[in-house]
């Protein structure tokens, strides 16, 4: 079973941990709130199925907005890909917000997740469109049973 869901807004990368002045760490509200947004679209497109048991690929495609000051010709590089985005948030924080945000949804546990793809675009209409599958005919030495050195989706 692959699982595949589209959150429609800006890409909100993971944000640290804040501390009081008593020395308690929290996570922000804006964060908390993407990620259980981000969880609602997962939840509405797996119809209720049980999370995904063992090793689990996760691609994220973050589609981030273009700026109202980006020239006819800057945005239409933009939106060909031949500009892609180098701005905040960084591609590691938008994977990280989205696979902890699937903690027992999706998969059992973030933990499940030994492959990763997070990928940077500019669009007019910014999403992240993200596809989670379970990862099959990889050995244990890591060589794949097909020859090939990556894992497949199934």
């Amino acid at each position: 079973m692959q699982i595949r869901f589209v959150l429609v807004g800006e890409p909100r990368g993971k944000a640290r941990h804040r501390h009081t002045r008593e020395g308690r760490t929290y996570t922000d509200k804006k964060t908390l709130d993407y990620e259980a947004d981000c969880a609602r679209a997962c939840k509405s497109v797996m119809a209720g199925a049980k999370p995904l048991e063992g090793p689990v690929f996760m691609m994220v495609h973050a589609y981030l907005k273009i700026p109202k000051s980006a020239s006819k010709a800057k945005r239409a590089a933009m939106l060909s890909g031949a500009e892609r985005p180098t701005k905040k948030p960084d591609f590691d924080n938008i994977g990280k917000i989205v696979s902890d945000a699937l903690n027992g949804i999706a998969y059992i546990d973030d933990a499940q997740v030994v492959g990763a793809g997070q990928f940077k675009y500019w669009s007019e209409h910014p999403r992240i469109e993200v596809l989670i599958g379970p990862v099959q005919g990889e050995s244990r030495d890591g060589n794949a049973s097909d020859g090939s050195r990556r894992a497949k989706m199934a």
